[in-house]
């Protein structure tokens, strides 16, 4: 059994994912701990979720994680695997003030939080990571492309860690939503699968991990149509990296949306999705029955909505006076039933009109209307009403802030199937 903590569950994504993988005679993966934390808000909608699903589980941390690693570390109990999906930030690090080599990661930037998890815990830190964010991650900031990642598996492979990522489209292989991510994975040095990266790094053959037999590429297959991968060395100390303009400019690529690194030597490729299963269409996951009246658009709202949502160009005026052309594209109005949806925003509740909100139309019907929240829980794959108790606005930014469940479910069940073979 491996023993997981979740941070910043959210309402469960991850767990949902990875319980998906048990069965009533196996449990493959238990939860020994989570923790969510909104620090913007007094109330703590999305943990009050979470316990709800939740009840009989006493491990629940709902405390500021930087608070707990520094004054409750030891409640953090030792695990095997820790997940979690946290906020792109600026991840620059600055020198300590007497110049030593020690970093001091910038306040507030929950990737800090992770890596402290890993050094507090020293030889019994994790054998394996599972994270998720926006796929922007790999080519942030605008102006050092890169930066950000290069620190993360700069700092990951100092910790004895081998990282594989991806930036996987759930759409792509057959999900309900066009949510694309990127996920690392990462295996420490006392790990089956680190040994086995190892290994094909000194036949200097590492990049077939993320075409052929890593776990990444059993769970969403790629072709990778030239065999050449991007390779590049990640030198100097973290706070060197976070000051480097040369590697790092706003021109240069140098991670693509596949890769891998191990002793600071990272390797990536452009991948294209494989699949051959049955694609998931937005009418697929539509509700059959009696809608509530608060979705409908009213008459009164609808030019509104369709100005909002059509392409524009017109003269506008700033704050200040200054006047410019504002120019930008039409969002499809209402949205296509025969395709995966479009990625769910954290606006997307209320009736207010918007541009980014999601309105459908059944073919037969007359109305316009707004997705309701169970729609919107299944274009993440999580069940039906899961996270009723909370308010309909609620509920939609939980969704907005959520992963697809499907895809964590793949990534765990490709990862058992590693650890049986090794």
């Amino acid at each position: 059994m491996i023993k997981v903590i979740e941070l910043f569950a959210g309402v469960g994504g991850f767990r949902l994912g990875l319980e998906a993988n048990n069965t009533k005679s196996k449990k493959h993966y238990k939860i020994v701990w989570s923790n969510q934390w909104e620090p913007s808000t007094k109330l703590q909608h999305a943990s009050d979720v979470y316990k709800l699903r939740w009840p009989k589980d006493s491990n629940h941390s709902c405390e500021d994680i930087a608070k707990v690693i520094e004054e409750d570390f030891d409640s953090i109990p030792d695990h095997d695997l820790l997940v979690g999906g946290f906020p792109c930030q600026d991840y620059s690090v600055a020198r300590t003030l007497n110049q030593a080599s020690g970093i001091i990661g910038k306040k507030g930037v929950l990737w800090w939080t992770i890596h402290s998890i890993l050094d507090k815990k020293g030889e019994d830190a994790p054998k394996y990571l599972m994270l998720e964010n926006v796929d922007r991650l790999i080519k942030s900031p605008a102006t050092q492309r890169g930066r950000d990642f290069a620190i993360m598996l700069a700092s990951l492979s100092d910790l004895g860690y081998a990282v594989e990522w991806r930036v996987i489209n759930a759409a792509d292989y057959g999900m309900p939503q066009r949510r694309r991510r990127v996920y690392i994975m990462a295996y420490r040095k006392n790990s089956s699968m680190y040994e086995k990266i190892s290994k094909l790094d000194r036949l200097n053959l590492t990049s077939d991990w993320v075409s052929d037999s890593g776990v990444m590429q059993d769970a969403f297959p790629m072709k990778f149509s030239e065999m050449f991968f991007n390779t590049m060395e990640i030198k100097g100390k973290l706070e060197d990296i976070s000051e480097n303009h040369k590697d790092y400019d706003a021109k240069k690529r140098p991670f693509l949306n596949a890769g891998i690194m191990i002793n600071r030597r990272a390797y990536s490729s452009s991948g294209k999705a494989q699949f051959e299963g049955e694609f998931t269409k937005l009418s697929d996951i539509l509700v059959n029955g009696r809608v509530p009246s608060e979705f409908y658009i009213s008459e009164d709202d609808l030019e509104r909505w369709k100005y909002l949502k059509g392409s524009k160009k017109e003269r506008r005026t700033a704050k200040g006076g200054f006047e410019y052309s504002y120019n930008e594209g039409p969002v499809a109005f209402p949205e296509p039933l025969d395709r995966p949806s479009r990625t769910i925003i954290t606006g997307e509740g209320g009736n207010s009109p918007s541009r980014f909100k999601h309105v459908v139309k059944k073919r037969f019907g007359k109305k316009y209307r707004r997705l309701t929240p169970i729609e919107l829980e299944r274009l993440n794959m999580f069940p039906d009403n899961h996270t009723i108790g909370a308010s309909n606005i609620k509920r939609a930014f939980f969704m907005g802030n959520a992963l697809v469940v499907g895809v964590v479910e793949e990534l765990s069940k490709s990862l058992l199937t590693e650890l049986k073979s090794s």
